[in-house]
């Protein structure tokens, strides 16, 4: 085992603090990334804070990770010292079923192993990007093209691929017209995203606070959805649209800005539950969905289209000991729009 530092939650709603953990030695097919910088995603709140269920602490979260490789395994062929790479959400899953076979490791029917607050195969805890250094096995592992800064690409990993998969399963490009709900460190990316695929792009954010903002990361028009009229003026507008926001929609209002056969796909989770009347989606044939990241495939698929197109996330590089006053500064949708720690201050 390998002694590392690392910010970690001791306990439920506790402030995060230095500490160290114990990652293993690099096994055969392992990957060990000395990482450079992890984005701080909103989910790291809610698992910290318990917002989804009992979680494992101590807790390092962070599962937007950007590094270089430091050490492989023997047995590893995908990578090398000096490479840069990333790591997402995930790092194992069963590698059998239905899912794992096609490519869909996030729908792992045995349940993915996740970044961090997961139980790894061993039967140890995970600990997320957080910290100096993470062990992980090659094949999720992601190779960061040149094209991306290191600092721009963490938030991909997560950020990116949460709204690239939905974009391009429900086939966003030119001639669609595509909404983003939210603007923040996931709306901002499907915005850039959706924009580089040829879409049409609104954004419907409850002021037009970051209207400017919005504008200049790609979106052709920008709505306020705390305005009544923008709701009777979009109806039946979009062919797709992308909620982002953690916080409960009025699912039957925004159902009614689809076009006949158009699609809400929720990325964001709310704590609450939500209701739904289902007459709004019997009338126009209309989907409501999900989309959880992506597979590993997809991921890199993201990657080399964002370094393609030029595309980063709009960032805020913080030191390790600022995390508590940018966890309050999430909550406060008071950061442009991702805060990523560059992991050299832990």
């Amino acid at each position: 085992m390998t002694t590392v530092a690392a910010y970690a939650a001791p306990a439920a709603k506790a402030p995060l603090e230095r500490t160290t953990i114990e990652r293993r030695e690099v096994r055969e097919h392992d990957v060990l990334i000395d990482i450079k910088f992890a984005g701080i995603c909103h989910s790291d709140i809610h698992q910290v804070q318990e917002g989804w269920g009992e979680a494992i602490f101590p807790m390092v979260p962070g599962h937007e990770i950007a590094g270089i490789v430091s050490e492989v395994g023997p047995g590893v062929t995908k990578y090398a010292v000096g490479d840069r790479v990333g790591v997402g959400c995930m790092v194992d899953s069963c590698g059998e079923c239905d899912n794992c076979a096609a490519g869909q490791e996030q729908y792992c029917a045995a349940g993915n192993i996740g970044t961090y607050n997961a139980v790894g195969k061993d039967g140890e805890p995970t600990y997320g990007g957080y910290s100096e250094k993470i062990v992980v096995d090659e094949n999720f592992v992601l190779g960061i093209p040149e094209g991306i800064a290191l600092d721009e690409a963490a938030p991909l990993l997560c950020a990116g691929i949460t709204t690239y998969s939905p974009l391009r399963h429900w086939n966003a490009g030119p001639g669609k017209k595509v909404a983003v709900v939210g603007m923040g460190g996931l709306g901002h990316m499907g915005v850039k995203i959706a924009h580089a695929m040829g879409a049409e792009v609104t954004v419907l954010s409850q002021s037009l606070r970051k209207k400017d903002d919005g504008l200049k990361l790609g979106a052709d028009h920008y709505y306020a959805t705390s305005d009544p009229a923008t709701f009777e003026q979009l109806a039946g507008t979009f062919d797709l649209i992308v909620s982002t926001v953690s916080a409960p929609l009025d699912f039957g209002a925004y159902l009614g800005l689809l076009k006949t056969d158009g699609a809400l796909v929720n990325v964001g989770a709310p704590e609450e539950p939500v209701s739904l009347n289902l007459f709004t989606l019997l009338g126009g044939r209309k989907t409501l969905a999900g989309s959880m990241i992506g597979g590993i495939r997809e991921t890199q698929e993201m990657l080399d289209f964002c370094a393609e197109h030029g595309i980063g996330a709009e960032i805020e590089l913080i030191a390790a000991s600022e995390v508590n006053k940018a966890y309050e500064r999430v909550l406060a949708s008071d950061v442009r729009y991702r805060f990523v720690i560059d992991t050299a201050t832990i």
